[in-house]
């Protein structure tokens, strides 16, 4: 399971890796918000161990981005123990805060807390074989799509795409990957080939296909479905 931590301090972020790897966790290392925003599109983060006093984009900024389009767990950490700085996080979208100079067995057991409350209230898989992301679902045995109750029929291609993305919602495939994950080769000359599917898709399940809300391409990377909750 993917962790992010982002900490202006490497020694810190170096203290939380060892941590949190000795529990089997993967972890990802940002040094500012701008960097964690980053990681967060690139990866499938499901957890956000974030300090507040950083430079360029500060951990209060960076928590209001992310909850934007993202209701993974963040926990908040800062050097300052006032109840105002924890009161602020906590406004902002953090889920947890813990104050710098932090017991690392405390804060191993606040992260398995958050993952565990994450992976049975908020995680995008609600069932077996049910992805969901807003109002777009797939039934994975059933073979079906569903976009606001409505059902979006696919083709045996699209629908491979399609399933990929979602299940791997927020994370971002180059159109290499896609290809070779779903045509089981190599990808040669595959841009023009994945994006006409692409297209084809946002047809069947955007409102606006020229201003997807789901299927969304990320410029120079590839292609991904956003992660939204559902309200």
């Amino acid at each position: 399971m993917n962790i992010l931590v982002c900490d202006d301090e490497p020694e810190i972020v170096d203290a939380i890796e060892i941590y949190l790897q000795n529990e089997g966790y993967q972890v990802f290392k940002a040094y500012d918000g701008l960097q964690a925003l980053r990681i967060l599109d690139a990866q499938d983060i499901k957890l956000i161990i974030m300090d507040i006093m950083m430079p360029r984009m500060d951990g209060i900024k960076a928590t209001l981005k992310i909850r934007e389009k993202n209701n993974i767990p963040v926990i908040i950490l800062s050097a300052k123990s006032e109840d105002t700085d924890k009161i602020i996080g906590l406004n902002m979208g953090a889920d947890d805060y813990v104050a710098k100079p932090f017991n690392a067995l405390e804060l191993i057991a606040r992260v398995k807390s958050q993952l565990r409350r994450y992976t049975s209230l908020g995680s995008l898989k609600t069932e077996d074989n049910v992805y969901s992301s807003g109002g777009l679902m797939i039934n994975d045995e059933t073979k079906t799509v569903l976009v606001d109750g409505e059902e979006a029929r696919l083709t045996s291609v699209q629908y491979k795409i399609l399933l990929l993305l979602l299940k791997n919602a927020g994370r971002v495939f180059s159109i290499e990957e896609i290809y070779e994950r779903v045509w089981k080769e190599e990808a040669y000359n595959a841009d023009n080939v994945v994006a006409v599917h692409i297209r084809r898709i946002r047809e069947k399940i955007e409102i606006n296909p020229k201003e997807p809300k789901y299927l969304k391409v990320v410029w120079g990377i590839g292609y991904k479905v956003e992660n939204i909750t559902k309200t």
